[in-house]
């Protein structure tokens, strides 16, 4: 069941981005996201917002296409998803135990970006067991971009995510005890950086059976829109 975001939560997120709004919308002469608290706490309510909406979430791809469209991230702001051709990555030996295989149990490694134009929303990695999946999954998985969940759909899975780290935060510990942090506003454009947050999750077959271990980043694009919309 979707669980619902936390009202405190929800109010925050809607103030913040309100008062963004309506005090630092873009001109030709000043960044549509300058380096200032409002700014600041605006990004902070975002992020936590969309974080609190991916974990209540069955479909990641839906999530960040609902993002995509409500934040104007590309027309149309339809989601696909990219292979990332490159090397595989040897699963550790905690995955292993998570994924409950045996030491010589075949463990294959798929990585992709889930892009929403040109802008490109997350990066995911997949250590999944192929063996558990059936023969024209493998081999849609092996010669197609069709994400991973959409390909093993027919086996039910769920999922259960069980790490979930925010990598920045735009405002420092103890900011509300520092009264120079509300008076901070600057010309200068607010610098992200490339990874905002990150989850770690199992995904599990009708009979509770573990298919993939997923590590997913989600990065800075997703905040890559003016605080100001400009008027159609």
């Amino acid at each position: 069941m979707r669980r619902p975001l936390h009202s405190f939560g929800r109010r925050l997120a809607a103030l913040a981005f309100a008062a963004a709004l309506a005090g630092c919308a873009a001109t030709p002469d000043k960044p549509a996201w300058p380096d200032s608290f409002v700014s600041r706490l605006a990004a902070q309510a975002l992020i936590q917002q969309l974080n609190a909406e991916l974990l209540a979430s069955r479909t990641a791809t839906a999530t960040l296409e609902a993002w995509c469209g409500s934040h104007r991230l590309a027309d149309p702001p339809r989601v696909f998803v990219h292979r990332v051709r490159s090397g595989d990555v040897a699963p550790t030996p905690e995955q292993r135990e998570r994924l409950r295989v045996e030491p010589e149990t075949e463990i294959k490694y798929r990585r992709v970006q889930l892009r929403c134009g040109d802008r490109v929303l997350s990066e995911a990695e997949n250590w999944y067991v192929p063996d558990r999946l059936e023969p024209e999954m493998n081999g849609l998985l092996e010669t197609t971009d069709i994400p991973f969940g959409k390909v093993v759909k027919p086996l039910d899975p769920s999922r259960r995510t069980f790490a979930s780290k925010v990598l920045w935060s735009p405002l420092s510990a103890g900011w509300e005890l520092e009264p120079q942090m509300t008076d901070r506003d600057s010309e200068q454009p607010l610098t992200m950086p490339a990874a905002l947050f990150e989850h770690r999750a199992l995904l599990f077959d009708r009979a509770y059976r573990p298919l993939a271990e997923l590590h997913e980043v989600y990065r800075r694009d997703l905040l890559d829109f003016p605080l100001m919309p400009s008027e159609d």
